[in-house]
Order: C-alpha cells, then structure tokens, then sequence
C-alpha cells in the first residue's frame, strides 16, 4: 500500500512533474513545480484545504509519481505532455470539440499545395486563420488553386515515368510532375497566393479584376452558368478576407484573452487583433471542477491553445497579471519569434483591451441564459424519451441519452456505405463519427448490410479498440422493423443488450415514429422528441450519402468515359479538357461531340447514346 508520508520524505528538492492519483490509479491531476518536495507536500498541509476545489483533489489522492526534470522549462513542456495525454480530472482542460479550420501552404515541399488543416505545427509552412465558414475555406482554395494552377497532388519527387493526373489534361494545373514549370516561376505564382491570403489589397485588386473580366466576357457569350460561379467565387473569396485572421506574424499582430466565470460555465474569450484592429472574437469553453481561479484558468488555455491549436502571435495581452508570464514567453517564443505577454496599463492597447473587457462583460450575461434554456430543453426530452424507453422495458438512468444513428447509403448496391453519427443529449459528437464500407454484402441489401455493420462496430468495442471503447444507451436504425431486426441479431450474436429504434418515416420521407418489436410510439404526439429524432435523423442521412458520394464521384471521374465503347485515357483526356468535367460532357450535344479534334462521329454518338441511357 502507497504510504504517502514515507513518499513525500523521498521527493527531490529538484524541478519537476508530479501526478496524484486516486484509488484506481487514475491520473486526476498533473502539475509543474520549481521544488518537487516542497510543492507536493503543500497539497497535505494548509495549502490542500485552502479552496473546495483543493479539498476534493487531496481527499481524492491515494499515491502520487513524480519525473524529476533539469529545468523549469522542460517541466513545463513535460506538464503539457502529460496533461495533453491523461486529460486529469481537476486540470482545467481546453475542450478540443470546437476546431477551426486553417490554409496551409505546404513549403517544404518544391512545389507547394494550398491544403485546409485544423492542426497548425511549427514546421516551416506558411498558416493562415483560424476562419470560422468551414465552406468558404473549402472554396477558397479551389479557386486560388484554378487561378493560379496549382498542385494539388501529394507528390513530392517526379520520375521521369511520371504520369501526369487529370488537372494537366483539363488544364487545371500547370504540370510541374511534367517539367512544364520552373520551381521559380511557381514560387511567384506562390508568392501572389501568399499576399492574397496576407490580405495586401493590390494583389487582392488583381485578382478581383481578372476574375470581373472573365465573368462578365461569359455573360457576354451566354455562358451563364459560367458567369453565376465566376461570381460565386468572387463572394467567396471577399468573405473569406472580411473574416480572415493571419497567423503569419508581425509587430501588430496580438490576441486578447478574457477569462469568462459564470455560476454555470467556464470559458475564456478570445479576441484577435490583427493590423491593429480587433478581427473577430471565439468563446472556447473550459471543463474545471470545483472553485475556479481566473489565473489559473488563463494560464492553462495559454499553454494548451498554443501548444495545440494555434501559432502564438508576438504579444498576448490580458486583463490580468499572472504569476509565470516569463515562463510562458520562453516557453511559446520560438527562435527568432519572441512573445510578450502582458497586462497593458495606458495607451493604445489599453483601449483595445477595455473594449474586449466590455464587450465580456456584456457576454457573461448571456452565457447563463443559453445554458439555462439548452438544459431544460434537454430536461423536456429526457422526460419524454424515458417515457418510450419505459415502454420499450428498458431502464436508462444516465442524465443524458448517448445515441448512436446509422444509416445505408449506396447507388442501386454499388459503392455501398454507412454512416453512424452520435449524439448525446442535444449535442453531436463528431469526434465519435464512423464510416464504413459494407464489405459482406453485393447489391443493395440493406439488412445484411446494417448487420454487418452493428457486428464491426461493437466487436471493436468488445476489444477496446480505440474510439469503439464507449457504449450508446440507445441505438436508432434509419429505416423500419426490418433494420431494427438486423442490429438485434448482430447485437444477440455479441450477447449485448442495448435498445434499438428504428426511425420509421411517413409517405414524404419524414420520420413518423420510433419502432421495434415492443412499440411503435407516433412522434406527433412528442413534438419536442419529433424535432430530436428528426435532426438527428437528417445528420445521419447527411453524413452516410455525403461519403457516399465523395466515393462515387472519385471512381466516376476516372472510369465513367473509359466505359463507353471506343473511348480510352486519350479520348477521356480529350473530352475533360475541352468540357472540363464529366457533367460538362454528359450534357454536349451531338454536334459539340462530334466537332471535337480526336473525337469521331462515331465516338461521339457512343458517348451521346451512353449519357442517354443513364440519365
């Protein structure tokens, strides 16, 4: 037995890392400490009882571990590691379930790609946002990479025996794997990308005005549909610079962090200056028990936000001061890039941090009323679940339902796939999100399908495989008894007892009920539960059909032309060149085929006649 006066005699007088733990062995607290033995003994003398949050941790330690370390520094670094991979139960802990996206350009490569990512390194490529619109990053980057033709391929070396991919032969891409560009000249066209994203308004201007020309020489030509999405990117490429922030770094770039504590929540706001103006404001929401110190609290979405999600700008500034803010600047400057984290008392940055204060100020009153109307929102159909889960015989304690949804999508059994989605209480927790490809099954069967899905899910969960570990309380099948039987016979096979709803739908395709063998309860008479079921419904429809597509589309463009009788990887490269897509030479008129170089009359009534038949 862990003897914990004996081991607090034994600790070093050194810098270090400590970890309590309570009876099961669990880590529920990492901490960093100049002086091992002096910092640890504190927590069992007067300093241990000092808050309610402390006097939960100390009666909650049963034996504690400690890695010595050389420096402060490297303790530091080691407490975020460990913090990072325990997730301790009294750290305060940055929620990671709310992730921004960001544009890479990859420049350590010779010729480099735009790529969006939700993880930024410090690894020498160039980082822009975070952005809030998933959608007009997504955009974004395909239309710089049409403007400018760049590479979108992985590929890092090019043989001789390269062979080019579809964006040369639709000239969407201006072939560096083939030797057509030198890495200078593609560094220019780099170079112009990067001061697009950088905001800099003459090659903003440029840009504008080449797309304007094109756009309206279309609708001089009719070409209309031409037109409509040379606009929409214009739209998208002028909001993603309303809300862009640059995570390239200059003397006037800074963040602004207000911690944010309610008799409800704990958050820290988190205000981004950049080019001396206030640029957007994120709430990220923090998990802390018991009591909650605005230093500590700072201190802890300092280093696990810079370590984790963002690049640190040159000055941090905030409405406090904190005991380690040397510390934390060694420890987030990085070479040549120093950070400076400070409290301003005058000037122009103590303007720009009253305002972020007020506007806090003007938030928390809002934080608690939100939180107020999400819990009896998910109090009403809590209630009303237990009802139907009554009915069913089952028994569901926990304060809020885990349900997970599955859904079948495929195109008459071809490319077949599912989706489960998860849900708990009103929230969606798309970390836990899965993706199968229906391996057992030829054909559109979507009871054996479902089964063999239900049986790979809860075997991985049988084998702790990692995100499979944890258990639904309810199981809802996209569909009727039919599917409910399939997961009922994979999950008796398991020897589990979990309860499963199929989400019947009505002649519109709207859900109308939840059913199995048991019950069949009419949502109508449930509004508030009509509205859960049906929005996770829709979620798990959206996500299963949406992979679905990405797969479908992928093998489309390269073998659909290639199936029509005399057309080979010439042929294809032909059409998509000319018509840009396979839509564009699915809806060319005979004459259009007919006309094109390489194409011949008899090809072209091939693909006319092919495209007829499948419409």
């Amino acid at each position: 037995m862990f003897d914990i006066k004996e081991n607090l005699k034994k600790l070093p007088t050194c810098p270090g890392v400590y970890m309590h733990k309570d009876s099961l062995g669990k880590v529920i607290y990492v901490g960093k400490a100049k002086n091992l033995k002096n910092r640890v003994r504190q927590y069992f003398q007067s300093y241990g009882q000092s808050t309610a949050k402390l006097k939960a941790l100390v009666s909650n330690i049963a034996e504690f571990e400690y890695i010595s370390c050389t420096t402060e520094m490297e303790a530091l670094i080691l407490e975020c590691n460990l913090i990072k991979k325990y997730q301790p139960k009294y750290n305060v802990l940055l929620r990671d379930d709310k992730t921004y996206p960001y544009i890479m350009i990859s420049m350590e490569e010779d010729f480099p790609r735009l790529v969006k990512t939700r993880l930024v390194r410090k690894d020498g490529n160039r980082y822009f946002g975070p952005y809030s619109d998933a959608n007009a990053v997504n955009q974004s980057i395909e239309l710089l990479n049409s403007i400018f033709k760049l590479k979108r391929c992985k590929a890092v070396a090019f043989p001789k025996d390269f062979r080019a991919c579809l964006n040369l032969h639709i000239d969407e891409c201006q072939g560096p794997c083939q030797g057509n560009v030198s890495k200078e000249e593609y560094g220019r066209k780099i170079n112009e990308v990067i001061d697009i994203l950088n905001g800099k308004k003459q090659a903003l201007d440029k840009v504008f005005a080449k797309l304007e020309e094109e756009m309206l020489k279309a609708s001089e030509n009719l070409d209309f549909e031409k037109a409509a999405k040379l606009r929409d990117n214009i739209n998208s490429l002028k909001e993603l610079q309303e809300h862009q922030t640059v995570t390239i770094l200059s003397a006037r770039d800074m963040d602004i962090i207000i911690p944010l504590i309610t008799s409800r929540s704990v958050s820290v706001a988190l205000f981004p200056v950049r080019d001396g103006k206030l640029s957007g404001r994120e709430i990220y929401h923090m998990d802390s028990e018991g009591d909650n110190d605005r230093v500590e609290l700072v201190e802890s979405f300092i280093k696990q936000y810079y370590t984790q999600w963002a690049l640190p700008p040159s000055e941090i500034l905030l409405d406090i001061d904190i005991y380690n803010s040397r510390e934390l600047e060694e420890f987030l400057s990085d070479g040549g890039h120093q950070v400076n984290i400070h409290k301003p008392l005058r000037g122009d940055k103590k303007a720009l941090l009253d305002l972020a204060i007020k506007d806090s100020l003007e938030l928390i009153k809002t934080l608690d009323e939100k939180i107020i109307a999400k819990e009896e929102k998910e109090k009403a159909i809590k209630e009303k679940l237990d009802i139907i889960v009554s009915a069913a015989g089952y028994d569901i304690c926990d304060s809020r339902y885990r349900v997970e949804a599955y859904d079948i999508s495929n195109t008459n059994g071809v490319d077949s796939v599912a989706g489960m989605v998860v849900f708990e209480g009103l929230k969606a927790v798309k970390k836990d999100y899965r993706r199968f490809k229906i391996k057992s099954v030829s054909g559109p069967d979507d009871y054996v399908s479902l089964k063999e899905v239900i049986l790979r899910r809860f075997k991985r969960a049988k084998e702790e495989s990692a995100g499979f570990e944890t258990y639904p309380d309810i199981i809802l099948m996209d569909g009727g008894i039919g599917q409910v039987h399939s997961a009922m016979s994979a999950l008796k096979e398991l020897d589990l007892d979990i309860m499963v709803l199929g989400m019947a739908k009505d002649d519109h395709h709207r859900t109308r009920a939840l059913v199995n063998d048991d019950i069949e309860i009419n949502l109508k008479d449930y509004p508030i539960v009509y509205s859960y079921i049906g929005n996770i419904q829709e979620e798990v429809h959206r996500f299963a059909i949406s992979y679905h597509h990405n797969l479908h589309n992928k093998k489309s463009i390269n073998s659909i032309l290639e199936e029509i009788d005399g057309i080979g990887e010439a042929k294809r490269n032909i059409l998509l060149k000319h018509f840009h897509s396979v839509e564009g030479v699915k809806n060319a008129s005979l004459e259009e085929l007919e006309s094109l170089e390489g194409i011949s009359k008899s090809n072209a009534q091939n693909i006319f006649e092919f495209f007829k038949n499948i419409s």
